[in-house]
C-alpha cells in the first residue's frame, strides 16, 4: 500500500513542478505585434524600416481593398481597392508604435491625395491600418501633432483606418532595394522621392 502512495506522491510533485516551468517559458517568449502602411511604392518603404532595431520583419503587399489574392499588375492597374503597402512586424518591447509612426512619417508626403511622388492612382495612396486600438489612437494623435508642428503649409490628407486581410506581393518585390540596388536609386531619383522628402521635413526625412 505505501508504494503506490509514494509513487503517486512523486508523480503529483513532479506534475506540479512542471506547471511553472512551462509557464515561464511562454511568458518569457518575444511577444510580437503587427504595424502595417502604405506610402507608395513599396520597393521605397520597406528600406526604411527594415534595419530599425526591434524590428523582425518587412514584407511589401497589398491592403485595403476588396479583390483576394491580388497580382501585382492587377493591384497597379488600379480597380481592386488595394494600395501597395508594407507590413511589419516587430518586437514592441523594443521598439514602440509611435516610433514606426515616425519613420512613416517623415518617408511619404503626407500632403496629396491618392498619389505619393511620381506614382498616380489610389493604390499609391498614404494610408496608416491600424490593427488594434492602441494603434489607431496613436495614429491618430501623432496626425493631430504633426498638424500642429508641421513645417510645411499643406494640409495633411493621410488616411487612417482600419486594417484587413494583408496579401504578400510577389517574390521579386520583396527586398527589391537588396536585389536590385543600382535600379531602385534609379527609380528613387527618378521619381523624384527622395527631393520632395527633403522639401517636406529638411534633415529629419527620412528618420
Amino acid at each position: 500500500m505505501k508504494r503506490p502512495l509514494q509513487l503517486a506522491l512523486i508523480g503529483l510533485v513532479l506534475a506540479f513542478m512542471l506547471i511553472p516551468a512551462s509557464g515561464v517559458a511562454a511568458s518569457s517568449a518575444p511577444a510580437q505585434e503587427k504595424a502595417t502602411f502604405a506610402g507608395g511604392c513599396f520597393w521605397c518603404m520597406e528600406h526604411p524600416f527594415d534595419e530599425l532595431p526591434g524590428v523582425i520583419s518587412v514584407t511589401s503587399g497589398y491592403t485595403g481593398g476588396q479583390t483576394r489574392n491580388p497580382t501585382y499588375a492587377e493591384v497597379s492597374a488600379g480597380g481592386t481597392g488595394h494600395a501597395e503597402s508594407v507590413q511589419i512586424v516587430y518586437d514592441p518591447s523594443r521598439i514602440g508604435y509611435d516610433r514606426l509612426l515616425t519613420v512613416y512619417w517623415h518617408n511619404i508626403d503626407p500632403t496629396v491625395k491618392d498619389r505619393q511622388f511620381c506614382d498616380s492612382g489610389h493604390q499609391y495612396r498614404s494610408a496608416i491600418f491600424y490593427h488594434n486600438e492602441q494603434q489607431r489612437r496613436l495614429a491618430q494623435q501623432s496626425k493631430e501633432a504633426l498638424a500642429r508642428s508641421k513645417p510645411f503649409r499643406e494640409a495633411i490628407v493621410t488616411e487612417i483606418t482600419p486594417a484587413g486581410p494583408f496579401y504578400p506581393a510577389e517574390g521579386y518585390h520583396q527586398h527589391y532595394y537588396k536585389k536590385n540596388p543600382i535600379r531602385y536609386k534609379f527609380y528613387r531619383t527618378s521619381c523624384g522621392r527622395d527631393k520632395r522628402l527633403k522639401e517636406l521635413w529638411g534633415g529629419s526625412a527620412g528618420h
